[in-house]
């Protein structure tokens, strides 16, 4: 399908891995096949335990003494789809589908970050035609779900000192530095008692969402807070009881969609359903501008026994969701317009003994990404639960002198007539782990034009991909 399009070996490669699953979690395959590239183009390459792999390329001739050149991206895509649609991520190929600029997968993510990192990395080492120093190419896993990979690899054989990471989404951008983040989780025990009533099922839906990094400024809705906030209203009109919640998708996702089951007394059922259809108008105007297709959706069931949470684990419940802070909380004052300090409430699910909760936490400041966890360990601990930290990762920070962030504006004003932004984002990236493992290293991030990551409605622009990749080609030929 993608044959069609220049440079086509950077697109062969991206539908190739299209066809590949790679969620998080399921990269040996994808791993395979990068190896086996490397041994049909002669290349050495490193595959670790975990899956990652490190391509070298010799300098091409004349280039030898030439500063190595480090070309880095993640071999891990986030997998979401909508809910009707009926594609196994762990077996299925991508249903690509291509609507006039822009690439996408009908229903289901589309894994352009970081396909075509990977893309853009297989074929500049297959092109013999590309002047180019030595080259290194590092392909991590599991990045989308706590860097693990950055965070095992060896990096001891590397000699590059340059570093161009390709898991940027925005064209005539160059980012240098971004956030640290970690993962915080929480779990609440709970309790359950059988109980009668009407059967409600709330869902809210119709959400946005998007990268809980990249889009958190966006102050889209979360669908996990906004149930809670409904629960506290219905909870203080009349007597309710929570028999299943759930929401959310991926840690670092701005969840689209959460679903309450509730029994509530027969009498109270109208006045409930009046209520919540009166909360939902009041949503709607709130989140006019960023969600204008919010809707909570009732459904109505007979009367019946379930159990549900006992009145004291729904309080806690309840204080929870309506308590634990969400969303942006600081701004950066050195770099106007870039959020400093967020976290996302991103999974959450009541089960049999806990209502779990994964929250994203981000700060480009350790100190204030450190102070939040802790706010979230003592609002668990409080209502009895615990917290644990994982993934946890460091911040890239801002290099003052760098040549190849001055050789990468140079070369950007040439070819287009005029400067690319030069920008630090508070959405993760794997950068700062390599640099703690190289310190050193002179790192910029790029990459093509990309919308609605992490999400079914993920895109990638044909027109970016071809431009960032002669723009790429261009810096690698100038680098000396």
């Amino acid at each position: 399908m993608l044959e069609i399009f220049e440079p086509k070996k950077v697109f062969m490669y991206f539908e190739e891995l299209t066809r590949i699953p790679h969620g998080s979690g399921n990269t040996k395959a994808v791993s395979d096949y990068c190896v086996q590239f490397a041994k049909e183009h002669g290349l050495v390459y490193y595959q670790d335990e975990w899956n990652n792999v490190i391509l070298v390329k010799e300098a091409s001739s004349g280039r030898e003494k030439d500063t190595g050149v480090i070309l880095q991206g993640h071999l891990d895509m986030v997998a979401v789809k909508e809910a009707d649609s009926p594609h196994d991520f762990e077996k299925d190929a991508l249903p690509l589908s291509v609507e006039g600029d822009w690439i996408s997968s009908t229903k289901t993510s589309l894994g352009g970050d970081d396909g075509i990192a990977v893309a853009y990395a297989l074929a500049v080492l297959a092109d013999d035609s590309i002047s180019h120093p030595r080259l290194e190419v590092i392909l991590t896993v599991d990045e989308e779900t706590g860097m693990t990979g950055a965070k095992e690899i060896d990096l001891s054989i590397l000699q590059g000192k340059y570093l161009i990471n390709l898991d940027s989404e925005e064209e005539g951008y160059i980012l240098t530095s971004c956030a640290g983040g970690l993962n915080g989780e929480i779990e609440l025990p709970v309790q359950y008692v059988e109980a009668e009533g009407t059967f409600l099922v709330i869902t809210v839906e119709g959400l946005l969402g998007g990268h809980s990094g990249a889009e958190i400024q966006k102050e889209r809705a979360n669908a996990i807070k906004l149930a809670g906030r409904l629960l506290h209203t219905l909870n203080e009109a009349a007597e309710i009881g929570i028999a299943s919640f759930y929401g959310g998708e991926k840690d670092n996702a701005i969840p689209r969609s959460s679903t309450i089951e509730l029994l509530v007394t027969e009498e109270a059922a109208p006045l409930l359903i009046e209520l919540i259809q009166a909360e939902e108008e009041i949503y709607r105007k709130e989140y006019a501008s960023s969600d204008g297709g919010l809707h909570l959706k009732i459904e109505k069931g007979g009367v019946r026994k379930e159990r549900v949470l006992t009145p004291a684990a729904q309080e806690k419940l309840i204080f929870l969701l309506v308590n634990m802070p969400n969303g942006i909380q600081h701004m950066s004052i050195e770099l106007a317009g870039v959020p400093e300090t967020s976290l996302n409430a991103g999974v959450a699910v009541l089960t049999e003994h806990y209502f779990s909760l994964t929250v994203s936490v981000r700060s480009s400041v350790r100190s204030r990404k450190h102070a939040v966890s802790a706010q979230l360990k003592y609002l668990t601990e409080f209502l009895g639960g615990e917290y644990r930290v994982r993934g946890e990762y460091p911040e890239w920070e801002y290099k003052r002198d760098s040549k190849l962030r001055d050789l990468a504006v140079s070369v950007y004003d040439e070819m287009y007539g005029k400067k690319p932004v030069v920008q630090a984002i508070h959405a993760g990236l794997e950068c700062g782990l390599l640099l703690d493992k190289c310190p050193g290293l002179d790192i910029i991030s790029i990459g093509p034009d990309m919308k609605d990551i992490h999400t079914p409605k993920e895109k990638l622009s044909i027109s970016s991909t071809q431009r960032v990749w002669n723009y790429l080609i261009t810096v690698l030929e100038r680098i000396s």
